[in-house]
């Protein structure tokens, strides 16, 4: 396939409506089409149900030594159904320096840079591998990441070091916070309700319950775990209760209630330790109550030694000094977890992100390909 600018190349993958409740294997398909050439060996690693896939990208030699970068985001997005948007979400446009689109931060315009340097490249001329990694699902759980580390054979032939393309206006970030999805359920007997003692109300103890997780968040609030002081805004495990939902109609007893719970947790938390905190505080409250809990899903916290090679390396890429750390999950969460070192580093802002006519500024995009060139230069060669 014809090269292409990065800004044209973001243009075509803006353009594949990639909304995580959509299939992501046409942008799959584009990639790998885009990609195509001898020396490069493109592997697919699909969803369970075979809708979705993580693409793995590979050039250079294939040694399993641990040497050379991974570059790595994700291809899913969040809907584009805000209010607020001046142009199509799904068709790149400038206006005063920057490309509006969805997904242009998060993260496509990285995913752009990532693939034109790896096309750019001779991969005979390389002396340690080159691999992208992109995956399916972040948005809603860090899926593809999770499914990758739990089915992708010998992951540990991966090189060690990833940089994780996240909108991170070209700073370099060695911590994040998890996020664990937990519901509630809690179960009554409809029943008219003009004959009340016919039926059992599922939303009363629910009540009870969001005043005992109420609580819960005030403990929460005033505890100081490792790793707190790299949050100063938040130094806690905040937790919210999300969502809501029970009853069919006002004359109707309501036979069941669910409440949705997310909590981000800091690197070290251990999620299980959290989730018997959630079922605890819900017990006590209600002694005589039954009611389920789900873990719906875990995007773990991430944290990577400031001392670490790549992260030293990108800090004086970037002449910035100290640690950097952010409030939002990951894909390096779950990538951590078979003993990558990640780090975050991408153009754009998570504060555009999610938003009406999110943007990436196209001096960040360029400045963004310029250091990840150096960045593959020195860890793998080809130039």
């Amino acid at each position: 396939m014809t090269p292409l600018s990065d800004a044209a190349l973001l243009a075509r993958l803006v353009a594949i409506n990639t909304t995580s409740r959509l299939s992501n294997l046409p942008l799959a398909d584009f990639v790998s089409d885009y990609l195509d050439r001898p020396g490069i060996r493109i592997s697919r690693n699909f969803s369970p149900d075979g809708t979705k896939a993580n693409l793995h990208v590979a050039a250079g030699p294939h040694d399993g030594s641990g040497a050379g970068l991974t570059l790595s985001g994700h291809m899913d997005v969040v809907p584009a159904e805000e209010p607020g948007w001046r142009s199509d979400p799904f068709v790149l446009t400038e206006v005063d320096d920057t490309l509006v689109g969805r997904g242009a931060a998060d993260m496509k315009g990285f995913l752009a840079l990532a693939i034109n340097r790896l096309a750019a490249l001779d991969p005979a001329r390389l002396h340690a591998p080159l691999v992208l990694l992109f995956t399916y699902d972040e948005e809603v759980g860090t899926l593809g990441a999770r499914r990758f580390v739990e089915s992708w054979p010998e992951p540990e032939r991966l090189p060690r070091d990833v940089l994780i393309g996240e909108p991170t206006s070209l700073q370099v970030v060695r911590l994040h916070k998890g996020m664990l999805r937990v519901r509630l359920t809690f179960e009554g007997q409809a029943a008219h309700s003009g004959y009340p003692h016919l039926g059992r109300n599922a939303i009363e103890p629910a009540g009870r319950a969001i005043v005992a997780l109420a609580e819960l968040r005030r403990v929460l609030e005033a505890e100081r775990p490792l790793h707190g002081e790299h949050f100063p805004e938040v130094p806690f495990a905040p937790l919210n209760v999300a969502t809501v939902a029970g009853g069919s109609a006002i004359n109707v007893i309501p036979d069941r209630c669910l409440i949705q719970i997310g909590v981000r947790l800091l690197p070290g938390m251990p999620a299980a330790s959290m989730v018997e905190r959630i079922r605890t505080a819900v017990a006590e409250s209600l002694p005589d109550q039954s009611f389920s809990l789900e873990l719906l899903s875990e995007s773990p916290a991430m944290v990577l030694p400031e001392e670490e090679a790549l992260h030293r390396e990108l800090c004086d890429m970037v002449e910035q000094r100290g640690t950097r750390s952010v409030a939002f999950a990951t894909d390096a969460g779950w990538l951590q977890t078979a003993g990558l070192r990640c780090v975050l580093f991408g153009p754009g802002s998570i504060e555009v992100a999610h938003r009406a006519n999110e943007f990436v500024p196209r001096d960040e995009l360029r400045r963004a390909g310029q250091i990840v060139q150096r960045l593959i230069h020195r860890r793998c060669g080809g130039g």
